[in-house]
């Protein structure tokens, strides 16, 4: 703790530095507001919530893991030859950390060997289109996915164009709700109260997060398209909705740092922050207005690992896979 004190005090110090001098204007045209500061806050407010439990990788060496500086929370265990990847939506990240280490009982040669990225969906395929490399702050490196989960539709939609090998395998649906700070300080009941003026939001980026195509049509339930305008044109441009890169973890990250008053989430994702311990709560939506997801997985073309990436695809059914998802609200998936 002590060494993160200094490093703050360092940052804060070298980013003081080299805003001195410099206009009130020019600070303002690039976006500086104020003068760095040693942060103040709960180092577990900030991610990764999961104290080292989601890194699968057995020989962890040097943890320098600094909240807000330097950390990687959607990239878990090591790319040192790992004999297994997966490339999975991040809806479910808190999930993985119990069906991976279920996964390695079945198949003890596995253990240590997992990597695997939770990013959006959209910003997976777009790493996979770049040579599968991905470069985060000045670090870069490749590493080719086995196994790629998302959304029913988007699997599909990839096995369409060659990127994975047919069949997707559906295994658990999931339900919208809106994510709120614990005590509700802005009174959301609904979706609709989600337009109204002065109403702060965190939304997905219907850019690459695909759940934002779902909230959209659950908008359009409960208001009609002037509530989804509202949401995701009016108030994006007013500023009052802030769309997010990586919603899963920074819709719950504004909610607590008071930037925002709510956000439209998969219920799981509420439910673990409340597990966790973190100040967050939901508004249920009913039934009329939700909109369902279904979850889905498949084979990568030309997947390094064929053998283990199908043995992921088939645990994803599996009883113990399917206890662990309906930990956190999952529920199995039903063929109609």
């Amino acid at each position: 703790m002590k060494n993160h004190v200094i490093m703050r005090t360092i940052l804060a110090a070298s980013m003081a530095s080299a805003f001195a001098g410099m206009g009130l204007a020019q600070a303002s045209d690039i976006g500086w507001g104020g003068k760095a500061e040693a942060p103040r806050y709960q180092s577990d407010v900030f991610p990764p919530w999961q104290h080292g439990e989601n890194n699968p990788a057995v020989d962890k060496g040097l943890d320098f893991t600094v909240p807000e500086i330097d950390d990687l929370p959607d990239f878990h265990g090591s790319i040192d030859n790992p004999q297994l990847t997966i490339f999975v939506g991040g809806n479910y990240y808190f999930a993985m950390a119990p069906l991976v280490h279920a996964f390695e009982k079945q198949y003890p040669a596995l253990k240590g060997k997992i990597y695997y990225e939770t990013l959006p969906p959209g910003i997976l395929i777009k790493q996979m289109e770049h040579g599968n490399t991905i470069t985060i702050g000045n670090m870069t490196w490749t590493v080719k996915p086995d196994v790629y989960a998302a959304g029913l539709k988007k699997v599909n939609y990839y096995i369409q164009k060659g990127l994975l090998q047919g069949p997707a395998v559906p295994y658990v649906t999931n339900d919208l709700t809106i994510m709120i700070p614990k005590g509700n300080p802005a009174h959301i009941e609904n979706l609709q109260d989600l337009g109204k003026p002065g109403v702060r939001l965190s939304m997905p980026n219907p850019a690459w997060e695909g759940v934002a195509r779902q909230i959209k049509m659950s908008l359009t339930k409960a208001g009609g398209p002037q509530l989804a305008n509202m949401v995701y044109n009016t108030k994006v441009k007013n500023g009052e909705t802030i769309l997010t890169h990586i919603h899963h973890r920074q819709t719950p990250l504004f909610l607590m740092q008071g930037l925002a008053d709510a956000g439209v989430t998969w219920k799981s994702e509420a439910i673990f922050q409340e597990q966790a311990g973190h100040p967050i709560s939901h508004i249920s939506i009913p039934a009329k207005d939700n909109t369902t997801a279904i979850y889905a997985s498949a084979v990568v073309k030309g997947a390094p690992h064929p053998k283990w990436a199908q043995a992921w695809v088939n645990f994803l059914k599996s009883p113990k896979a399917l206890e662990i998802f309906e930990h956190y609200g999952f529920k199995p998936y039903q063929a109609k």
